[in-house]
């Protein structure tokens, strides 16, 4: 095992690249089963739950061939094999082999997802949806059993916003017979992105990133090239580090656009920020204004930047309040950040920051954001070295991380423990 191991009191400087949105890869490769023919994938960001993912899709059958940020799978000789154990219990996205199995093969045997454990996620409905399209969905030993003579086209509603649900139903519905319709869909940029490789493979999916999506199930799919969109949390993570660091970042290979929420605040705070046409600079103040923050669905302020945030907002003057009403109990990070000084208390789906300066400290990461929070924390400290351990959650959603941060000045290295 290994921690992070931070000096911190240095503004990052320079560029930073961005890489492509683990939320599309974790959904686009589960989503190649549904071709016939071979799917490559651009930008792929080099992540551990993309590991993940290729061991399950080459557990399958998959030919799978990774060169660099390119991935080519070849899912023609796949099976739907059962899969209780093993990789699928490594990361909670292995949901989306439900959706995906399901509408290739009209069966798959998926255990229970594994993944960050800040709150309890239910899949009630993504159970819901398959079993409108006509699915028979059972819990046995602690994995997802589903069964569909023919999966048919049907409406929808989702009693709750849910990303993970809508993608999934659209796998399914993508090669269901007769039209499908979802309701209260969620709208994030990663859906979008699904939909658009889905349209490509023969699929015909409308209104994606809107509440209502319409999808009229085809009989086959092939294969296509695809270039996953920029990440756009590791890209406002990165935004979060040079402002809280009082440093000079531009944080190239961006979409602005996906960024709106978190810029508005950063400005709101009296961070200097610069829109181009695809990448965001950021340029850090000696002094931050409090501010109110609230996490809410796309296209609010994410609940993935809420951790990175708390971090931020201990650099304040004043005492600011930030609550999240999409996960209302995902502050595990807040103990860790208080043992190096911070001063929050969390009182309900909030936590009040008063601001001041942080300490050195041994912490201890608890889900891939907090370890976030936790680096741009020590990053800010000005004196001793801040020890980070759980690497290994941090290594779910931000690939390259120490190189990054140590091309824009930062005193960061691994050390085993």
């Amino acid at each position: 095992m290994e921690k992070l191991m931070i000096t911190g009191g240095r503004p990052l400087q320079g560029t930073v690249q961005i890489s492509g949105a683990k939320n599309s890869a974790i959904a686009l490769l589960p989503a190649a089963i549904l071709a016939e023919t071979e799917v490559v994938l651009d930008n792929l960001p080099e992540l551990s739950d993309v590991a993940v993912y290729t061991e399950i899709l080459e557990d399958l059958g998959a030919h799978v061939t990774w060169s660099g940020n390119q991935i080519r799978i070849d899912p023609s000789q796949i099976k739907s094999i059962p899969m209780p154990n093993g990789p699928v219990k490594k990361l909670r996205a292995s949901y989306y082999m439900m959706g995906a199995l399901l509408g290739r093969f009209g069966e798959a045997i998926i255990g229970l997802p594994g993944g960050c454990n800040f709150e309890p996620r239910p899949i009630d409905q993504h159970i819901k949806g398959f079993e409108a399209l006509g699915a028979t969905v059972t819990n046995e030993h602690g994995a997802i059993h589903l069964h569909a003579k023919e999966l048919k086209g049907a409406k929808i509603y989702m009693d709750v916003c849910s990303v993970g649900a809508t993608i999934n139903i659209m796998l399914a519905a993508a090669r269901a017979k007769g039209s499908t319709v979802i309701e209260n869909a969620a709208k994030e940029p990663e859906i979008v992105d699904v939909a658009t490789l889905l349209n490509s493979m023969g699929a015909s999916i409308k209104g994606a990133g809107t509440e209502t999506i319409r999808i009229e199930g085809v009989r086959e799919m092939h294969g296509c090239r695809h270039s996953i969109i920029p990440d756009r949390i590791q890209a406002g993570t990165y935004m979060i580090a040079a402002a809280a660091t009082r440093g000079n970042v531009l944080i190239d290979n961006v979409i602005p656009k996906h960024l709106e929420a978190l810029t508005a605040k950063l400005i709101e705070m009296g961070v200097g920020v610069e829109e181009l046409d695809e990448s965001i600079r950021v340029i850090g103040a000696s002094r931050y204004g409090h501010a109110d923050v609230k996490a809410l669905i796309y296209p609010g302020f994410p609940t993935d930047m809420q951790s990175p945030m708390t971090s931020l907002l201990t650099q304040t003057e004043g005492v600011s309040v930030l609550s999240d009403f999409v996960y209302g109990s995902r502050f595990k990070h807040v103990p860790e950040l208080v043992r190096m000084g911070a001063k929050i208390r969390v009182e309900g789906r909030s936590a009040i920051i008063e601001g001041g300066k942080l300490n050195a400290a041994k912490v201890t990461a608890t889900d891939l954001r907090a370890g976030a929070a936790l680096v741009i924390a020590g990053l800010t400290v000005e004196e001793g070295i801040t020890e980070v351990s759980g690497v290994e959650l941090i290594d779910r959603g931000y690939d390259h991380l120490v190189t990054n941060l140590r091309d824009l000045g930062a005193d960061v290295w691994r050390q085993n423990e």
